[in-house]
């Protein structure tokens, strides 16, 4: 099997629903498969998965699916996660499971269009020491998303969610961090990708491990990158496909030092901490 698609839900059924109808719709020409982990968020999405893509896929009962008559319907199975594990635990429950030679780590809010998953396999395939890619995220204005990234500093953080992050040298900082400073028009390999739309090489997973479960939310991405780079697999950030992604970020609802005072962004500082605390005198591993 070529791909492995996972899609991670916790009450956002309704982007499930738009998601795998987009990537059903899209056609792709590969052998592939989607797993849908939910985290226990109780609104109904494995049922509904069932219903409109699974058990309804007979020739005569197929006008009731959410996409056009005649379309092709990959393997599509649901994994019920006994409690809400976060990002990392929920995502790892799917990739278990797959079985792709390739596994797409894919948000709910992520619109595929034709031809996206194509043209990121024939990536991987010709690109054999690279370990993960990203395609370049833009949000629904069309604006640039910063979804690919220089590794962070103990100082990153607390320039982000507090008022230092006002200072002259902070502002320098940050925008070091987030790439502002490139184009993002070309392919070029980076140090970590968000982890929204993630293409992993399943055999270097299996070398690197998965996604660090003692990260509820936030930074695991940035763990496991960091990872793939410590075996010498590139993480690289493709151009050449660009994606749509929705992305609301939970940690910055509120900004300054009063995002410390919502559920996100106490998550996000957490987070942070456990990350800080396991590379502590580990030195940064240096792309090849």
């Amino acid at each position: 099997m070529d791909l492995s698609i996972v899609i991670l839900n916790y009450k956002m059924k309704g982007l499930v629903k738009q998601c795998i109808k987009g990537i059903v719709a899209a056609q792709p020409q590969l052998d592939y498969e989607i797993v849908v982990v939910d985290n226990n968020s109780g609104d109904g999405v494995l049922e509904m998965v069932q219903a409109l893509f699974i058990q309804t896929t007979s020739a005569d009962t197929q006008s009731s699916l959410p996409i056009p008559k005649g379309l092709k319907i990959p393997s599509i199975r649901t994994i019920q996660a006994p409690s809400n594990g976060g990002f990392a635990v929920g995502n790892n429950l799917g990739m278990q499971q797959s079985h792709g030679k390739y596994v797409v780590v894919m948000n709910p809010d992520i619109a595929i269009v034709p031809d996206a998953l194509e043209q990121m396999y024939n990536f991987m395939e010709q690109h054999h020491d690279v370990g993960i890619i990203s395609p370049r995220l833009i949000n629904p204005d069309g604006s640039v998303q910063y979804s690919c990234r220089r590794f962070p500093n103990l100082l990153t953080p607390l320039y982000r969610r507090t008022l230092f992050g006002n200072l002259v040298s902070a502002k320098k900082s940050i925008d070091h961090y987030l790439m502002r400073d490139f184009d993002h028009q070309h392919t070029v390999d980076v140090d970590w990708l968000f982890g929204a739309c993630l293409v992993i090489r399943k055999s270097m997973l299996d070398q690197a491990g998965m996604f660090d479960e003692r990260f509820f939310m936030y930074f695991e991405d940035l763990d496991l990158c960091r990872r793939f780079w410590e075996k010498g697999f590139r993480i690289t950030y493709v151009t050449d496909v660009e994606l749509v992604h929705y992305h609301q970020r939970l940690s910055a609802q509120r900004s300054g030092v009063l995002g410390i005072f919502t559920k996100g962004g106490r998550v996000h500082i957490v987070s942070g901490i456990k990350y800080f605390a396991k590379y502590r005198g580990i030195t940064l591993p240096v792309q090849h």
